[in-house]
């Protein structure tokens, strides 16, 4: 399947689920230089906004992504399920999803939006994460991947503050 985040952004705003963009789609959309694959969310944790979600992951046909396996595996979306998860690593019918409820170093759906921007692709209003969360979350999770591109979000950042 090929990767189409505005397609899966599109889907979840349809669905009126409140949610901030993070990771390495949140730097790309700052104008990080950085590749992914994958699109990660942070969404709102409240009952209503979970049902919202569950019914947006049913529409993607979201699966439980397993390192190494062919197939997903198959659940069913529920509020209850997704209020007991910290992160769920999800394949959909546009690409790869995954639902990081506290990012390292960050402390969730409401920390994180106080300081999103927010952005608009091809007609979709979208909240990403802030420069300075992406940065502070790649610090915290301390993965070499991060480790490695931390440089050049840095460089983004100061950049940014000086209007370049």
């Amino acid at each position: 399947m090929a990767f189409d985040p505005l397609l899966i952004l599109a889907t979840l705003r349809r669905h009126r689920v409140k949610f901030v963009v993070v990771g390495g789609m949140a730097a790309a959309m700052h104008g990080s230089d950085m590749v992914t694959f994958d699109l990660d969310v942070t969404p709102e944790r409240h009952k209503d906004n979970l049902d919202r979600l569950a019914t947006a992951l049913r529409e993607l046909e979201a699966t439980i992504r397993i390192e190494g396996a062919d197939e997903g595996v198959v659940f069913e979306p529920s509020a209850a399920f997704l209020a007991n998860v910290t992160v769920l690593n999800l394949a959909t019918v546009h690409g790869d999803l995954d639902l990081v409820m506290a990012p390292a170093g960050l402390d969730g759906y409401d920390a994180i939006s106080r300081g999103a921007q927010e952005i608009e692709i091809d007609g979709v209003a979208i909240q990403v994460a802030s420069l300075a969360d992406v940065i502070a979350s790649k610090e915290a999770s301390n993965r070499a991947k991060d480790r490695l591109t931390l440089p050049g979000l840095r460089i983004l950042q100061r950049k940014t503050a000086e209007g370049g």
